[in-house]
């Protein structure tokens, strides 16, 4: 088997810069492909691709904020121009919110909601059409446990995962008669720059075991190494030990 299986495929991984998204942009560069990271954060995302091409990768970076469509645009389309097509993409960009119903901000909530729900569903609408028409393409969504299982604290975050998932499930419908794949992938909690940005993040990170970053990127790259005619819908991962109740 060729140690770089994904060579001759090019893509996009939003939220790149740091945590999942570098993870995901430095494993598939490792595997052959060519890749366009796009993350907010220009200064973490340089660091990424800088990190990928020292390794032998072939990467680029593209600022932008996926709450606005036009600059997914035209990340997707630095993709095309730089590497002549777009294969695959992994709507990873995410932000989170501790925050009760009963004392939240609004306008984080909204933030949020732009950038988990809408982000994704941008991202996915930037490639699609030309995924149909060649078909073939893989989108991959990273959603999280709490797009299936609930708790106290994150309503909001929770409110847009759930949303995630149901997009999936949807758009897998909408794909499957033009042979474009898509997987979601639900890690429970992952030890990321975002979650150790809050203190109740630490806390957890301090009680309860978590998956690294590598660990939900190889599976994405799994997701995308599957043979022509195999589609690999759904990823659960969860770390090993008690979980958060």
């Amino acid at each position: 088997m060729s140690e770089r299986p994904l060579e001759g495929r090019a893509g996009l991984v939003t939220g790149a810069g740091k945590g999942i998204g570098a993870a995901v942009l430095e494993a598939v560069a490792a595997r052959g492909a060519r890749v366009v990271g796009m993350d907010v954060d220009q200064e973490a995302l340089a660091a990424t691709v800088g990190r990928a091409t020292a390794a032998g990768g072939t990467a680029s970076a593209a600022a932008g904020d996926v709450s606005r469509f036009g600059d997914v645009e035209a990340a997707a389309g630095a993709c095309r121009d730089r590497y002549d097509r777009v294969d695959f993409v992994v709507a990873n960009a995410g932000v989170g919110n501790y925050s009760l119903m009963s004392d939240g901000d609004p306008e984080a909530w909204r933030r949020l909601l732009e950038v988990n729900l809408l982000g994704a569903a941008y991202t996915v609408r930037a490639v699609l059409a030309e995924m149909k028409r060649r078909r073939s393409g893989d989108v991959v969504l990273m959603a999280s446990i709490a797009g299936r299982e609930s708790w106290v604290g994150e309503p909001i975050y929770i409110a847009s995962k759930w949303g995630m998932v149901g997009l999936a499930r949807s758009l897998r419908e909408e794909c499957a008669p033009h042979e474009v794949r898509v997987t979601v992938v639900e890690p429970t909690m992952v030890d990321t720059p975002l979650v150790r940005s809050t203190e109740d993040g630490r806390r957890e990170l301090d009680e309860y075991p978590a998956l690294s970053a590598a660990d939900v990127a190889r599976f994405v790259v799994l997701a995308l190494e599957q043979p022509p005619g195999v589609s690999v819908g759904e990823i659960v991962l969860r770390a090993v030990g008690p979980e958060i109740a």
